[in-house]
């Protein structure tokens, strides 16, 4: 076992998918796979990972959660899904607690599946950015078609059935400058938990990717050229943090304590001194891995390439794996690899450089590893500076008086 607790986001289908977002990041796994591949984890590999995820977490551990991912989980069918909790029953130790939660974009979710996440107290994540005419914008199913009539039915029994959900909100180019429009949709709908998630792709990757232009494109790209570094659907690092700091204003007016953004609970406990939850915004990441259909482990499920893969479940044990001197190397590169520019940021204590995976600006100095972001974090870390201290002062108070 482990000496600190660690995380796998598991994708037992691999990167197949009901839908066609153009954004997708994960649809590369395919290529790397064979589309003739059987995208699917077996029983025997699907008890390995359950039995080694649970004993491999440090002996203290009271609780583990296993998070499903794809591609689209849900097409692997309710008893799946029924295996892995009979499993996790099976190897779970006494006095710990498995938590489970599924991320979905909704379209197969009925009443039987409803039923099941409930009755197993699974947390759904369910895929949805904004209105329809938002929303489709991106988000259409195989043959094109519009997708949100479905989220919507997905949403409403999954409130009907008392299932707890979150909404994940890709931010784009179409809704990176209705950040106000999509929180209050959401809002006004019944989601009191939502995560927004920037889109950055680099130009010329994935399934939908666009030319990458001339030869005579620059390798490099700094704050004022990052618009040549991305798709035309990555959303701009202004936009982004424009969307951000929109939601946020509408959130602080009225909605403190009833509704719930992830971002905002964050910066609120980085504001109070702790450290984030989130692998994005700590000073170190390598805490989080990704488990392939096929067992093949990843050090991050942003880098699922070959030169970031650790090893197989069958023939590695989970906790060598997250130990390996690799594996070590590349959380620490979050911080070691940090720009001197981003030393001196008055805001680097929330972002910390954000995810490595978008560090591909130039500084103004010169130096490799900005993040693409940078704009859009700064702003609003600025922004929210001024209330956040407050609600920290009012929160640690609290904790003295009580």
């Amino acid at each position: 076992m482990t000496a600190t607790p660690f995380h796998v986001l598991a994708k037992p289908i691999g990167p197949i998918c009901n839908l066609d977002c153009h954004y997708c990041y994960y649809l590369h796994t395919e290529d790397l796979y064979g589309r003739g591949n059987r995208w699917q984890m077996t029983d025997s590999r699907l008890e390995q990972f359950v039995r080694q995820y649970i004993e491999s977490q440090p002996l203290h551990a009271r609780d583990v959660e296993f998070v499903w991912q794809g591609g689209e989980p849900t097409l692997l069918g309710l008893d799946f899904f029924r295996k892995a909790v009979s499993l996790q029953k099976k190897h779970v130790r006494p006095g710990m607690t498995v938590r489970n939660c599924l991320q979905t974009n909704g379209v197969l979710l009925d009443e039987s599946w409803c039923a099941f996440l409930r009755e197993n107290g699974f947390l759904v994540g369910l895929s949805i950015d904004g209105p329809a005419h938002l929303h489709d914008s991106y988000r259409v199913d195989r043959q094109g078609k519009s997708t949100h009539a479905a989220v919507v039915r997905a949403l409403q029994l999954l409130q009907a059935q008392r299932v707890e959900f979150n909404t994940m909100v890709c931010v784009h180019r179409a809704n990176g400058d209705h950040g106000a429009e999509v929180y209050s949709y959401l809002r006004d709908i019944g989601c009191r938990y939502m995560q927004f998630i920037p889109i950055v792709e680099r130009r010329g990757a994935g399934r939908h990717a666009e030319a990458t232009g001339s030869d005579a494109q620059p390798e490099v790209f700094t704050m004022n050229t990052a618009e040549e570094a991305v798709s035309s659907r990555s959303v701009l690092p202004g936009q982004f943090g424009r969307f951000l700091i929109s939601v946020f204003d509408e959130w602080i007016r009225q909605d403190v304590g009833k509704v719930f953004v992830q971002i905002f609970d964050e910066s609120l406990a980085m504001w109070t001194g702790m450290e984030s939850s989130l692998c994005i915004f700590r000073r170190e990441c390598g805490e989080s891995l990704v488990i392939e259909h096929n067992g093949d482990v990843y050090s991050c499920d942003h880098f699922v390439k070959p030169s970031y893969l650790l090893g197989n479940i069958e023939r590695n044990d989970l906790n060598s794996l997250v130990d390996l001197p690799a594996q070590v190397e590349f959380g620490r590169s979050k911080a070691t690899s940090l720009p001197q520019y981003c030393h001196v940021c008055e805001v680097r204590f929330a972002c910390n450089g954000e995810c490595p995976k978008n560090r591909i600006l130039l500084t103004p100095d010169g130096e490799p590893g900005l993040n693409y972001l940078c704009e859009g974090y700064r702003s609003f870390f600025n922004h929210i500076d001024s209330p956040l201290r407050k609600m920290a002062s009012a929160l640690q108070a609290s904790m003295v008086d009580g």
